[in-house]
Formats: structure tokens, sequence, C-alpha cells
């Protein structure tokens, strides 16, 4: 049962299910909603974190995961509710600013993880990276708020990313081991709970490295 208090929060700093199920005339890339039931079950069997409804941190991880799933499902970032269309602005580590559309364009894996020697963003689109680590990761790449550090208007949280790498990468075998990744982003937002901005700030090699040092290549 929804609590009088998550009904009174704007719609998409509550879960993000309940933002998919709010979907009127949404362009969706697959046509239809995504289904997060199987990430949810593994979700909750291995996070470590329960932070109590309405508490800074569960609203600062509902709005992140809601705009997680908009840049990855939703083609229309005007149609994206967790920010400011025609103000946003993403980076990652310090690097270049990117827009609501170039996101949509590109992909948040494209833009988070650029060019080395475990991954080309050059030589991947949108679906081509999404499938790459979906494949990597077939019970999901899990996210979730480890600390707040600092409230309203800029959130910043410490954060980790993390999945069973069960699904070869590239030519790369699986491990079956747990790969973890964590970060600190810093989330500028208006007086209604929307991002104008967004910087992350993590170690992307350690991450790659982590998926092409354990297996052994299919080709060699």
């Amino acid at each position: 049962m929804t609590s009088e208090k998550t009904t009174e929060l704007p719609l998409w700093v509550q879960d993000r299910d309940i933002v998919i199920a709010h979907d009127e005339e949404v362009q969706w890339r697959e046509g239809k909603r995504p289904n997060y039931s199987g990430t949810n079950e593994v979700l909750h069997q291995e996070r470590k974190f329960h932070h109590p409804e309405g508490s800074l941190e569960a609203i600062a991880q509902n709005l992140v995961r809601t705009f997680e799933m908009e840049a990855s499902h939703k083609s229309n970032p005007q149609q994206w509710l967790s920010i400011v269309a025609d103000k946003f602005k993403m980076s990652s580590n310090g690097g270049e600013q990117y827009t609501a559309q170039e996101v949509a364009e590109q992909g948040t894996y494209n833009l988070f993880l650029g060019e080395s020697e475990q991954y080309s963003s050059k030589s991947e689109t949108f679906e081509s990276s999404f499938e790459l680590f979906h494949t990597a990761f077939p019970n999901g790449f899990l996210w979730e708020l480890t600390e707040v550090l600092s409230g309203p208007p800029n959130v910043s949280f410490k954060w980790r990313h993390w999945g069973t790498f069960n699904g070869s990468y590239k030519d790369y075998t699986p491990t079956g081991e747990t790969v973890e990744m964590v970060g600190v982003s810093i989330a500028r937002v208006t007086d209604d709970l929307k991002i104008e901005s967004l910087e992350h700030y993590f170690d992307n090699n350690a991450f790659l490295q982590k998926l092409t040092s354990g297996g052994c290549p299919f080709h060699s």
C-alpha cells in the first residue's frame, strides 16, 4: 500500500515502476514498457543498503534510477520526467558535458566509457552498447546509492554498480564473479527535484579490466 508521504512526492522521485506505470503516450524504444521484475528480484536479494521510505537517500536513489530508466528506454528526452530537458548536462570524470539529446542518441555506456583498449564508444551504437553489457550481466548490472554527502540543490552521493559476470563480454568468457564499481556523483536539482546537471566520478578502466583480465578469450 502506498503511503501518504510517498504520494506527496513528485512522481519522478518515487519508485521507477510507478513512473513506468504512468506512461501516457511515452515513446518507448522497444515499443512497450520495460519490465524490471527480474532485476528487482535480484536487487532485493543483493543490495546492501535499505534506505527508509521518504528519506533523502531513498529520494535521491529513486531519482537516479528513474533517470537511468528513462535514458535507457525512452527515446524522446522531452518525455524524461527526471530532468529539465532543455538545460540538462551530464559529464564523467571532469570530461565533456553532454546534453539530454546526446545521451538519448549515444547511450550512457558510450558516454561514460569513451575510448580504451577494452572498449571503443566510436565502434558502438546505443543499441550495440546496451546489448554488450546486458549480455555480460544477464541478471542485470545493478545500482544503489550508498550514502548522501550533501542535500539539495547540489546533491552529492556515493554509489555502487555491480553484477555477476555470467555472460560473455566481446570475446571474453564469463568468470561468474561479481564485478563491482563504486563512484561519487553530484546532481544539481531544481526546487521540484528535477535534474539540471549530473557529474559522475569513477574508475572506468578498473571496471573494464575486470571484464577482460579474468576470463580467457574465445579466440586467441
